[in-house]
């Protein structure tokens, strides 16, 4: 066995306190493909499987009376979501088109690579950063 068994991150999961707003969010300003949507009734429960193109996904889901994510100040856990992008400026650019809100891009002062932060509709930090 290699020195490391684990090959890449397959999904990440996503509980959304707006199913809509969020699948609009994520498919269509996002632009992220739907592999599959599936309502569970015993759960009245949506999930949503989308695909990023390097085939990594995104697990939407929707749970009744989910609580909120604490973010500000940073909770322990998962920090946010980050997004490999060839031209940060021009995804920023269109992002910001569609009303999303950004935080400055900075440079990392360990990678020298641009970067900059934004939230999903419920304040899910998400980063994109200039591969």
């Amino acid at each position: 066995m290699s020195t490391s068994f684990l090959k890449s991150i397959h999904h990440v999961a996503i509980i959304c306190s707006d199913y809509k707003v969020s699948k609009a969010f994520y498919c269509d300003v996002l632009r992220l493909a739907v592999i599959a949507e599936t309502y569970r009734e015993q759960r009245d429960s949506y999930k949503l499987d989308l695909a990023l193109p390097d085939g990594s996904q995104i697990e939407l889901f929707s749970f009744p009376d989910a609580p909120s994510r604490p973010s500000y100040p940073e909770a322990q856990g998962l920090r946010h979501l980050a997004f490999a992008v060839d031209d940060i400026r021009s995804v920023v650019e269109y992002l910001q088109e569609q009303r999303v809100v950004f935080e400055p891009i900075r440079v990392d002062e360990l990678t020298g690579k641009q970067f900059t932060f934004f939230s999903d509709p419920d304040g899910l930090p998400l980063e994109l950063y200039q591969a």
